[in-house]
Formats: C-alpha cells, structure tokens, sequence
C-alpha cells in the first residue's frame, strides 16, 4: 500500500525532515501566490524530488482523509533488513567498544511516532540496530521520520515474523535479553547491562507479552517516585538505553551533546 503524506504543511514537514518521496502531486489549480505552495516547490527543487500537476478530483480519489489541501506526496518503502545485517553491525560494536553491543526489540510497538522516538534515541547511544514485528506493529512512515528527526534513516530496522525466535537467535550470537517491565524484581540500574545486550521494549497499553517475557533472560525496571504510574515507552526507551550506555563508557570517549 502506498503511504501517501496530505496537506500542504505535512508535505513541507515530510521535505524538511528528508523523508524519501517518489514525487509530488500538486492539483493544477493552486495558486501560486500562496506562500506554502511556493516553499513545496522550492524545498522538492533542491531535493529533486519531481511535481506532478493533476486535478483535484485526482487528489480526492487518492486522498484517505480528504485533508489534501491540493497537494500530496507519495513516500518511498522503508527498506527493511534482515536481522543478519543487524548481528554484523553488532559485532563491529562489540569489536570497537570493547565488546559492547545494544539491540533494540520492539514487541508490537503501535504508534509510528513512538517508533520513530526510539529509533532517535536508539541512534543516539549507537545501538546496532532495531527489531519490529512484521504484523499487529506500527512500521516505518513519514511520522517515524518526524519524530526521528531523521534518525530513522540512520538504523538498522528489521521485521521480523516471529519476535521469540528472534530472541533465541540474539541468545546464540552471545546477548543477554534484557525486558523493560514494572513487573521486575530489580531496578534498572541494579541490573548488569555490560557487553551484548537485547533490551525489549512492550506495547504502549499492555508492555511486554507474556510469551516473549518467558523468553527473556531477566526484566529491569525503572524508579518511579511520582503519581504517574509509569513513562510512555519512548520516554523509558530513553532511560533505559543511556542506563546501557552509562554501564558500558569507557575511558577517552567523547563527552558528547
């Protein structure tokens, strides 16, 4: 299916953030006094990304929510790839930071905006890569690239079929697996994090499934000392990756942003 970005300003946003479009579609009956219109083409003009001029009655038979503005883009497919490519960038690593290696497991991650937060963090502390299911998840779309601040474009993203199996394999290719669940007997920073570690991440409402909790090596959890019963996924993502990253410095490291 073709994952089609609506309205003048989230066509600017999609040009802004280097979100691969095929092309543009411009109804040709925009004027080209608006000031929006002129960005669109000066922004897809630097990015050679082409326009193409159609009738807005074209625009309403593509349009699923009818917000168009007269102007559309379509983006192109996230490409994808397989966890082989994640393992390989994981040993190099662990080759060049002392046997350190951090892989990102989503279990049915929902919200593509969460995803993309993850994917900027993941980035960030240089986690090897991250793993989707390939159903019931939410996938790579121009609100990834948004809330990824392009991050996306920057990290291995695997679908996968099977997220336990995945597990196992990470387990061969000598990870511990790590899950975030406020159901853990230990706190985040009680746990050992040093070396290849898998850090599994649940859904928004329901975190962790069962199944997949089974087949982890052990859960962390974060302090909480508020009102608030728990952090949005991305939020503890965050935590939970730079705890990784904290257990793993090592000496003559740059200090970073």
């Amino acid at each position: 299916m073709a994952d089609f970005i609506e309205g003048k300003r989230p066509v600017i946003e999609a040009l802004r953030t280097s979100v691969p479009l095929k092309y543009i579609l411009m109804a040709d009956n925009l004027s080209q006094a608006d000031g929006l219109v002129r960005d669109i083409q000066r922004k897809a003009k630097n990015l050679d990304v082409p326009i193409k001029k159609v009738s807005k009655k074209k625009l309403d038979e593509i349009s699923e929510r009818g917000s168009h503005q007269g102007v559309m883009a379509e983006a192109e497919p996230f490409k994808y790839v397989n966890v082989t490519t994640i393992l390989e960038a994981a040993a190099k690593s662990a080759e060049e930071y002392d046997g350190r290696a951090l892989v990102v497991v989503l279990d049915h991650i929902t919200d593509a905006g969460n995803l993309g937060a993850i994917a900027r963090s993941a980035e960030s502390v240089g986690a090897a890569g991250i793993v989707i299911p390939n159903k019931r998840a939410a996938r790579v779309t121009a609100a990834t690239y948004k809330s990824s601040a392009g991050a996306i474009s920057h990290i291995p993203v695997s679908q996968v079929a099977n997220i336990v199996s995945t597990l196992d394999r990470l387990k061969e290719e000598g990870f511990w697996v790590a899950a975030a669940t406020e159901h853990a007997a230990d706190l985040i920073w009680q746990a050992n994090l040093k070396g290849k570690i898998a850090l599994v991440m649940g859904n928004e409402g329901e975190g962790v499934s069962r199944l997949v909790l089974e087949n982890c090596d052990f859960g962390v959890k974060l302090p909480q000392v508020g009102e608030i019963s728990s952090l949005n996924v991305a939020q503890a993502s965050t935590a939970c990756m730079y705890e990784w990253l904290r257990q793993n410095w090592t000496a003559g490291e740059g200090a970073g942003a």
